[in-house]
């Protein structure tokens, strides 16, 4: 398959046209692991293999693929001509944030600690530092905003797999966890983790 144009270099990258994301900027640190190939654009197939990344299977790789590219796609590429291609433009991620969210990201794509600490001031009754499924539907419904459909379904599908990829024995979904899936470093640790644990059954067989 044929490398992908780059985009025109901005702040955000480096002379050799590797896209890095602005260290200010979490929410693009956060899409940026799906950027396979470092070229500051996230395509279908990669964010298919991002998921595959960090062990999903292939329906649900595939169902992320369809609806995060073709959710966000025409948001990041302002005064572009649609794509059948679905690109997602890292640096123009924060033009795509949804409605019915908890704000831990502000306008510009940045970290909210005060946003972040009340989803767990609010929700987390049970245990201080963690979420049950009870707690977090609890969350979703208190952040949907009046007539918008399409940030329920996002925020619901967005918390959802997190929930499903990385609740613990208990049923619990731990703060530090999802702070890790704030800047993106949780999707590093579990890819990590699934070479790791390949790696070593390899050399048991």
């Amino acid at each position: 398959m044929a490398s992908s144009p780059v985009p025109e270099t901005t702040n955000n990258q480096e002379v050799t046209g590797r896209f890095v994301p602005n260290e200010h900027d979490t929410l693009q640190r956060h899409v940026a692991f799906f950027d396979r190939n470092h070229d500051g654009i996230v395509y279908p197939w990669e964010t298919f293999q991002g998921f595959r990344a960090i062990g999903c299977g292939l329906f649900l790789s595939s169902f992320a693929a369809i609806f995060i590219n073709v959710g966000l796609s025409r948001q990041t590429r302002p005064g572009k001509s649609f794509s059948l291609r679905f690109p997602i433009e890292v640096r123009n991620i924060h033009k795509a944030k949804h409605g019915s969210d908890s704000g831990v990201y502000d306008t510009e794509g940045r970290f909210v600690p005060l946003k972040f600490e009340e989803i767990f001031s609010k929700h987390a009754h049970s245990n201080a530092n963690a979420l049950t499924a009870k707690e977090l539907d609890g969350l979703l419904k208190a952040n949907r905003e009046p007539n918008d459909r399409r940030g329920w379904l996002a925020a619901w599908t967005e918390w959802k797999i997190l929930y499903f990829l990385c609740k613990d024995k208990n049923g619990l979904l731990h703060k530090e966890t999802v702070r890790a899936v704030y800047d993106g470093s949780l999707f590093e640790q579990m890819e990590k983790e699934r070479l790791a644990a390949a790696a070593k059954k390899k050399d048991t067989v």
